[in-house]
């Protein structure tokens, strides 16, 4: 696979020779136990896959290099490069400015552009309308397109399928920009629409069905499937993709529902339930399922607590804490400030959806074991500062160019 020229102080000496070390012993991926590293007085347990994946390092190296080879240019992003914080703020500094936050709230006006200027389409891609709004104005939308390779390849499995007359469900947040980019993309080939998981999906049965009055349907999913959507007759043939970070197996799940519902309504077989639901398990990104795959592997070993390292607003690290919180505490943070010091720790609630303040987090006596896993748009650089965070709260501890000869 490629590598990309993405900055230094994004790295890290520690992860990287694990990461080599993990690859050359591990050339097909199908070991996902953990990497288990002894300090002495703590243990840590690393998750076999995690942290920058194939699209936000390409994402990256085509932010950075736009911005080194443009000197004096105005630079845009239309929002957020990747949900990470610090990548963010780096390219902010860095003199690039934001057109619009992640929900499509507008910082810049259209009417302030110029053809002169540059415009960064995002990892998670951009919709059409933008894409023409772009073009109005003069600015080519694929110069500087570091859309994920992967979400263009739901985009052109969406197509394919759409164009042999299937209405594509689309599994996604209805508001991530991704949805909404795969959203624009898919319904201009085809009907189109969005559930957020697997009980928005039970909801259609009764119209795939037709076992209720079938206006109910666009006021239950309003918002949430495209233009001149016609319930009566486009459920007849179907399939499902996904938005790349939501969890693997949710997406099957919807899938497999689905595909039972065309089964058993159409009186169909394996022979025959091409006709009605299409296969579109490859659409499944490689890194989600790595990463998720690996926090499963990660959650066999005994531990006391968990941390999960990312931007509070990503959604493939948001699930891989959903993974977490099912087998022991855990504590989402963005990075090795928000533990405070060896007792207190300010972490993410999901369910809230607010910051919180925990005490006595860590285990302060015997030998504690913890478990660490990032998003992919998390640095290694902000792993290793965590890890390096928490060994200073216990005494004792191995030095780290000890543990990183342990990986050369």
């Amino acid at each position: 696979m490629k590598s990309f020229e993405i900055p230094e102080f994004y790295r890290s000496p520690l992860i990287s020779a694990i990461k080599n070390k993990r690859k050359q012993e591990d050339k097909l991926k199908k070991d996902f136990s953990p990497t288990h590293l002894d300090f002495g007085s703590i243990e840590i347990f690393l998750a076999r896959h995690f942290g920058f994946c194939y699209g936000v390092e390409n994402a990256i190296e085509i932010a950075f290099k736009t911005v080194n080879e443009n000197p004096g240019k105005r630079i845009f992003l239309l929002s957020e490069m990747i949900h990470n914080p610090q990548v963010n703020a780096d390219l902010i500094k860095s003199g690039v400015r934001f057109i619009m936050d992640t929900l499509g709230n507008m910082f810049i006006h259209w009417n302030e552009l110029s053809s002169d200027d540059i415009v960064i389409i995002p990892a998670f891609g951009t919709t059409l309308e933008t894409e023409s709004r772009l073009k109005e104005i003069g600015i080519d939308p694929l110069q500087y397109n570091t859309t994920c390779p992967f979400v263009e390849k739901v985009w052109n499995r969406s197509e394919q399928i759409g164009n042999k007359g299937y209405t594509i469900i689309i599994h996604g947040k209805p508001g991530h920009e991704e949805t909404r980019a795969t959203f624009s993309h898919s319904s201009r080939n085809t009907p189109s629409i969005v559930v957020k998981d697997l009980a928005e999906a039970e909801k259609l049965e009764k119209y795939i069905k037709n076992t209720c009055d079938m206006n109910f349907f666009y006021e239950e999913f309003k918002g949430q499937y495209s233009d001149g959507f016609d319930v009566k007759q486009h459920f007849e043939r179907i399939g499902v993709v996904n938005q790349t970070t939501m969890l693997a197996s949710d997406t099957q799940s919807i899938a497999d529902y689905l595909k039972r519902v065309m089964l058993n309504h159409y009186a169909l077989d394996a022979d025959t339930i091409s006709s009605r639901f299409a296969d579109t398990r490859d659409t499944l990104c490689y890194a989600t399922n790595d990463n998720q795959s690996a926090v499963m592997g990660l959650l066999h070993t005994e531990a006391d607590l968990a941390l999960v390292v990312g931007g509070y607003n990503s959604s493939n690290t948001s699930h891989l804490v959903e993974l977490c919180e099912e087998k022991l505490p855990t504590f989402f943070i963005e990075n090795e400030s928000k533990m405070m010091d060896a007792h207190t720790i300010s972490h993410f609630d999901l369910h809230t959806q607010t910051e919180k303040m925990a005490s006595q987090f860590l285990p302060l006596t015997g030998k504690p074991r913890i478990l660490i896993t990032s998003g992919a748009s998390c640095p290694d650089a902000v792993v290793e500062k965590v890890i390096l965070k928490l060994i200073s709260f216990y005494q004792e501890t191995k030095p780290m160019d000890v543990l990183i000869k342990q990986f050369e």
